[in-house]
């Protein structure tokens, strides 16, 4: 099984000019039970299905399982998820041995930008950028399908 063990922080400060790279991703979900999401991704021109287990006790690692699709596929798709989309640009920042995915939000989540690093043991060392904040790590009010249920703008 395919493990994605992450850690989310909030972001403070300015961090774009240190990006490489960025993207506009839309996103909606199939499915958004707790223990169980189906996402369907649109990041730039294309597309993605991805599918997420339960969080640990921590909220640091879950199963994760995702594949490509065409970029039509994912549009009809998107007509099938649950009301509410995640739209966002993410920035990606090298620092130390790992890239930081830094998301922008708009929308109901105007205002929100979070920080992801993706680690290979939960107990990995990294390097934060200056810019890194609070650590949210396992806070699910800031998990993306959350989000779309409860947007950040009605906190």
């Amino acid at each position: 099984m395919a493990q994605e063990i992450e850690r989310k922080f909030l972001v403070q400060g300015e961090y774009k000019s240190y990006a490489y790279a960025h993207s506009h991703i839309i996103q909606g979900y199939i499915s958004s039970a707790r223990g169980r999401t189906v996402r369907v991704r649109i990041r730039d021109e294309k597309g993605y299905l991805t599918i997420k287990g339960a969080s640990d006790t921590a909220g640091m690692s879950r199963y994760e399982w995702e594949k490509e699709i065409p970029l039509d596929e994912a549009r009809e798709l998107m007509m099938l998820c649950e009301p509410g989309v995640i739209d966002k640009t993410r920035y990606l920042v090298k620092s130390g041995d790992h890239v930081f995915e830094i998301d922008e939000f708009y929308g109901d989540n105007e205002g929100l930008v979070m920080a992801e690093v993706e680690l290979s043991q939960e107990n990995e060392s990294f390097v934060k950028p200056h810019f890194i904040g609070e650590e949210v790590t396992g806070d699910i009010r800031y998990y993306n399908s959350q989000l779309m249920k409860r947007p950040f703008k009605s906190w």
